[in-house]
């Protein structure tokens, strides 16, 4: 009986090194190869920012448009 609830939990353990190993493998402890320039920094905060304010924008210029609609009908 014994054995049978401790294969479970073996097998979990198995799963969980393994995903533990690949995720080891993507974390360099070693300076960068190669270095990001301040214009390349502020470009990808442009982006971000951009992506993130462009929808709230777009919303809020349009409410007027959205008040004068008339609501759905069920």
């Amino acid at each position: 009986m014994y054995s049978v609830l401790r294969k479970p939990s073996l097998t979990k353990s198995v799963f969980l090194k393994a995903i533990q190993q690949d995720h080891r493998s993507t974390i360099y402890s070693k300076p960068p190869k190669e270095k990001i320039g301040p214009v390349q920094s502020v470009f990808a905060m442009c982006v971000f920012a951009v992506t993130l304010l462009a929808p709230a924008g777009w919303i809020m210029h349009h409410i007027p448009d959205y008040r004068q609609r008339s609501p759905p009908q069920p």
